[in-house]
Parts: C-alpha cells; structure tokens; sequence
C-alpha cells in the first residue's frame, strides 16, 4: 500500500523526501490556521511562536498537495515525518481522504489536538506579533510564515489571512 501525506504548510515547501507523485489535494471539514503554539522549531519555551496545524471546522476545507512517498523509502519516511511533526503531542497523526482530480485519496495528515496546551485561538495582530518575534531551532517564525505564504500563492490559493499575516509581519519587522 502507497504512502501518501498531506501537506498544507511547510510540507508544501519542505516535505523532507522526494515525493515520487504530487496532485494538489483538498481536505473537507479541517482549516488551515495558525492555532499552534511552536516551542521547539519556529519559537521556545520562553518565547512560542506559531504554526499552522489542521483545525476541524465542519464545512470547512483546505487545499494543499498530496504527496507520494516512493514504495521503498515510506517506512523511513513515516519515520522521518512522526519525529519531525510528533515533537510534541500536539498532532495528532490521522489518516484522511483527500478530493483530488484523480479522485479520493487516503493519506496521513498531522491535525491539531484541540484539547492540548498548545492549540490556541489568537486575534490576527497577537499571531502577527509573535511571528514577528519568535525564531526556534528550525529557524525564525517569519520565514516559516513567509515560505508558506509564497508557496500558497504559487499554487493560486488565496488565503486573505495569510496575506494579511505577511504584510503585519514585515511592517512590525521594520519597526522593532
């Protein structure tokens, strides 16, 4: 059976494998959203930052790209993915079926655990700010923000979030 992931953030840029196949994927029922604080890649203890994590909101979707792991590497992707998105318990590894032009599509995709420490609900200017200021030991917040947001863009996803996010961003850069 083929390994196939869903990615929606830094997967879309930085997914760790060569994908053997990609088809841009849509998720029902889940939302793309900085709801997750980030205390080891993108922000600290002391200092979170944010990330984007698969929020369940009925009704709801997001687009991202599905991406096929070649048959003999999948057990170490999997491998590589759960060290990288399992940092913490905040995800929650799920199998979910995709809508792609090829038809559905089941793949692992890491959603946010609404009941642990880390989901959070936050205003646009008080995700901007810790953006802003957050960096981890993936690198800085902004750049993850930045990376994805072009991503999007080149895929022709518009996210007026995202967008706005970015320009908030890079103005408090300029101010600090």
């Amino acid at each position: 059976m083929s390994l196939w992931v869903f990615g929606y953030g830094s997967l879309l840029w930085n997914p760790g494998f060569t994908p053997a196949e990609a088809r841009r994927a849509v998720l029902h029922d889940y939302h793309r959203s900085f709801c997750m604080l980030s205390i080891h890649h993108r922000g600290t203890p002391d200092q979170p930052g944010l990330v984007l994590a698969l929020d369940a909101v009925p009704g709801g979707q997001c687009t991202g790209m599905a991406f096929r792991a070649d048959e003999a590497e999948a057990e170490a992707v999997l491998e590589m993915l759960r060290a990288r998105e399992l940092i913490s318990s905040a995800y929650l590894e799920r199998t979910v079926t995709l809508q792609t032009e090829d038809g559905p599509q089941d793949a692992v995709a890491y959603v946010i655990d609404p009941a642990h420490a880390q989901y959070v609900q936050l205003d646009l200017e008080t995700q901007a700010t810790m953006i802003a200021r957050s960096t981890g030991g993936r690198g800085p917040n902004p750049e993850y923000l930045y990376r994805t947001a072009d991503h999007l863009e080149q895929m022709g996803i518009v996210d007026p979030d995202m967008r706005w996010l970015v320009a908030r961003v890079k103005r408090l850069a300029t101010t600090d």
